[in-house]
């Protein structure tokens, strides 16, 4: 067979196997593209109306210029990979190349502007370009909510074939289940090691195939459309190009992950050395200007809050007054940054003597770490179940916020015996001020067991970034609002009886929370 008959030979093959792309997808980058000319659409047409809103003057350059806007824009866009599936559903790069699309065409049509010497209406290329940016960045991220809502449902979502040993493949498919926004879903294992301990017929009720040559085949088999290969000595580097090269007749995406632990892209660069791709790891910032402009924006929203938030303070603090006639404020020492203790400020949510019936239900403790939770913890007051359920008890924090002790976003304070109980590796958490809300927060509070918390603290030490930062206070909101794994309490109205959520019927905080409202 010649050269050129081989070659078409292989393309054939390739065309033949190569899978069908998700039609999930496919639908998904054209609701993209209709969303971003409307938008585009949108704002040329608004800025056209302000800048040009007179009856008696509409120039009609200007009109074609909005009309044109939106193929300019997706033009634009498609050029800064707004339209790059890796990206879709996750992460920040999605919008991050949308806000550069914009930035890109403001530039575009000054440097055209200026180059040409074209008199350019400012006023509406002021309104046009920025609005289709921030119309775009609102569209794209309520896309994304809705495709989020699909994949928890089970649908919009990659078939994953895991490559690795059977406890890390456990681990990912564990991982993946508890965040279904991820897209991803484990469909098939093939499993390294020796014989003698590799997987059996499944692993965590994923079909398991011993060895790594089986791969393309379990691919087929289970049509997957995406192979993630784990830290895995037994995969060489040969061995890995040769998968490559047998899934690029598919058209199967290949994702390696490196023997890390929860560190992200920011700290991670790939330098080619000798055709090595050799992955670098920066060091993470505990220090320097970066965390002078965080303890400086966190003193300012704190102390901006404060002053915002002082009518509804004052309601809460009525509110546990009128309830028992106990104290207002509950206060405990807390360990911070460099292990160095401080008294922490919370609305009081419990009963007086609290701490001293903690022994007593030492056998309730639903966790299974040094922290102490229960559901259903008959200790909490009616007002306190109302205020955890908001998450209003957490607000008197915003003190120890603007006294340094705390920040806006960090780990969970800790309590000094359970910080006394922490291993070298949880002691790491303690290298950064302690936080009101966290990835604990916005990932499951009290649902999550306590080596997740954990992992959860440690990640954000190893990744911080304002932007983390930023992104953490957006989505607390979201959990506040829903309530997602607030602890809340026994019925107010039966003392004695047993503990039920506040957030049924057995909730009764309403007669003092009216008597607040009367005393106001």
């Amino acid at each position: 067979m010649s050269g050129r008959a081989a070659v078409n030979a292989y393309r054939q093959g390739v065309k033949a196997a190569a899978q069908v792309p998700a039609s999930w997808m496919t639908g998904y980058m054209r609701r993209a593209r209709a969303i971003d000319a409307a938008c585009a659409l949108a704002a040329g047409l608004l800025a056209f109306q302000i800048r040009f809103g007179s009856p008696h003057y509409a120039p009609a350059p200007y009109l074609a210029i909005s009309l044109g806007l939106p193929l300019l824009w997706l033009a634009i866009v498609a050029l800064a990979g707004g339209y790059d599936s890796r990206f879709i559903g996750v992460g920040t790069d999605e919008f991050r190349k949308i806000l550069n699309a914009g930035v890109c065409l403001t530039a575009v049509v000054a440097v055209l502007a200026y180059a040409t010497k074209t008199e350019v209406a400012r006023g509406y290329v002021i309104i046009a370009l920025p609005c289709t940016t921030l119309f775009d960045l609102g569209a794209r991220y309520g896309l994304r909510k809705r495709l989020h809502k699909l994949r928890s449902l089970g649908s919009c979502t990659r078939r994953v074939v895991a490559v690795g040993h059977a406890s890390v493949v456990a681990s990912l498919a564990a991982e993946l289940r508890r965040g279904t926004y991820h897209g991803l879903s484990v469909v098939a294992a093939c499993v390294a090691g020796p014989p003698d301990q590799q997987a059996s017929a499944e692993i965590a009720g994923i079909p398991a195939v011993a060895g790594l040559d089986s791969v393309p085949e379990v691919v087929q088999r289970f049509r997957a459309d995406t192979v993630a290969v784990l830290a895995c000595p037994e995969m060489s580097g040969v061995q890995l190009r040769d998968l490559a090269w047998e899934l690029e007749k598919t058209d199967t995406d290949l994702c390696v992950a490196p023997a890390l632990l929860d560190v992200a892209g920011p700290r991670t660069t790939i330098r080619p050395v000798a055709g090595l791709p050799l992955l670098h790891l920066d060091h993470p910032e505990f220090t320097g200007a970066r965390r002078v402009v965080k303890t400086a924006f966190d003193r300012a929203i704190a102390m901006a809050a404060l002053i915002l938030t002082a009518p509804l303070l004052v309601f809460v603090a009525l509110a546990i007054k009128l309830g028992d006639g106990g104290s207002v404020l509950f206060r405990q020492t807390r360990v911070g940054k460099d292990g160095q203790t401080f008294t922490v400020y919370k609305f009081r949510t419990m009963v007086l003597d609290a701490e001293a019936r903690k022994a007593q239900l030492a056998g309730h403790n639903e966790t299974d770490g040094v922290l102490f939770k229960m559901r259903k913890d008959p200790r909490v007051t009616p007002v306190g179940g109302w205020l955890r359920r908001w998450s209003l008890d957490e607000l008197p924090q915003l003190i120890n916020v603007v006294l340094g002790d705390m920040s806006l976003v960090g780990p969970r304070p800790a309590l000094p015996d359970e910080a006394a109980r922490y291993g070298d590796h949880v002691r790491r958490r303690l290298m950064v001020k302690p936080g009101i809300t966290g990835l604990w927060q916005v990932n499951g509070r009290s649902d999550l067991s306590w080596d997740e918390s954990v992992r959860l603290d440690l990640r954000y030490v190893e990744n911080w970034s304002f932007i983390l930062d930023l992104q953490i206070l957006w989505k607390t909101f979201s959990a506040v609002i829903s309530g997602s794994g607030a602890y809340l309490i026994r019925d107010a109205g039966q003392p004695g009886s047993g503990p039920q959520s506040h957030t049924g019927r057995a909730f009764r905080g309403g007669p003092f929370i009216k008597r607040a409202f009367i005393v106001l």
